[in-house]
């Protein structure tokens, strides 16, 4: 079987100098997303290294750069998707001036699960009383803007509606600082009320959707039973030859039929491993070995009507959840063997 090693060296070859990590080496996707980076660094939440600590203390140094921004919108809703913290940024964590659907909330909640579970786990993510400050006021940014009813562009960063998905990070985000800071109980109830609400669904027009796997894993924020039914309509609708599609009549890459995304395996394969489904998990590990090519890259897609992997090759996020599974595969085959 492959080395890990080997997938964490082509994390190592989108690892800009300040931390971060660009969501591709492709012409495309050549910028740094708050989101891709604190999935990509999942990959080292229980290593020794400090990939983890460097990528938080570079986004916190880009909080930091528009903290004048946010001190607006913890006050005034924001309107124009300019207007919110932006989920896309230069490879030196600046703004870009590009129209782009900013409306991104499950970003923020990304950054602060991220945030809180490098605490609980000893990581020294937050470096001194602005770090905990920025902390503080992006809590405040997610009550400002109603998270729990606002209609953001969502984790595909499409159109604007109330994705389950988004406020689902949310929630998780208010609930992994709480500890740090002060997060009112009614704001990470406002949030669960919502998800009451709306699963399965991921949003008004998507009965299903694969963004609603973040919320079984990473986030862990539903019950053992409502992931078994995100799970069982993920892999009976979305479910595909290369990964899952992420939605019915997806139109990216579509050339015929919709685009088949890597991560749909490995990230699978992870949930099923949460939920202690350990057959099901290698059921995925297997699936997932057949889209990693020789050098270890996972791409973002196969091109829908075509099977030819896009160019978006390898994707950050791709490769760290491959990797994510492999080290559970790893542990799982050293216990049966020992």
């Amino acid at each position: 079987m492959m080395a890990m090693s080997k997938f964490h060296l082509v994390l190592e070859r989108m690892r800009l100098p300040n931390g971060t990590y660009v969501a591709s080496l492709s012409k495309d996707y050549d910028y740094v997303w708050i989101r891709d980076v604190c999935y990509t660094v999942l990959a080292y939440l229980t290593s020794s290294c400090n990939r983890y600590e460097k990528a938080y203390h570079a986004l916190f140094d880009l909080f930091r750069r528009y903290e004048w921004k946010i001190d607006i919108h913890r006050n005034q809703k924001p309107v124009y998707p300019y207007e919110y913290i932006h989920a896309r940024y230069s490879k030196d964590l600046k703004e870009i001036k590009t129209e782009w659907g900013h409306a991104q909330n499950d970003a923020i909640g990304a950054f602060l699960f991220g945030v809180g579970e490098g605490v609980r786990l000893g990581k020294k993510v937050i470096r001194d009383r602005t770090d905990r400050g920025i902390v503080q006021k992006l809590v405040d940014y997610l009550a400002c803007i109603e998270y729990w009813q606002d209609e953001d562009n969502g984790m595909w960063e499409e159109n604007r509606e109330v994705h389950a998905s988004s406020v689902g990070a949310c929630v998780a985000g208010l609930k992994a600082v709480k500890m740090l800071v002060n997060v009112p109980e009614s704001l990470i109830a406002q949030g669960e009320e919502t998800l009451n609400r709306l699963l399965p669904r991921e949003s008004a027009t998507k009965d299903t959707d694969l963004s609603l796997l973040s919320l079984v894993y990473p986030y862990q924020v539903v019950t053992r039973e409502m992931a078994g039914v995100i799970l069982e309509r993920v892999t009976s609708r979305l479910e595909r030859t290369y990964g899952c599609i992420r939605y019915a009549n997806d139109q990216y890459y579509n050339e015929g039929s919709e685009a088949e995304w890597c991560f749909g395996f490995p990230w699978l394969g992870l949930c099923y491993s949460r939920m202690g489904d350990t057959e099901r998990m290698m059921d995925y590990w297997g699936k997932t070995q057949r889209v990693i090519l020789p050098n270890g890259d996972v791409p973002e897609l196969y091109v829908g009507g075509k099977q030819i992997p896009n160019g978006n090759t390898p994707l950050a996020w791709s490769v760290s959840m491959t990797s994510l599974l492999y080290e559970r595969v790893q542990k799982l085959n050293c216990a049966l063997s020992s």
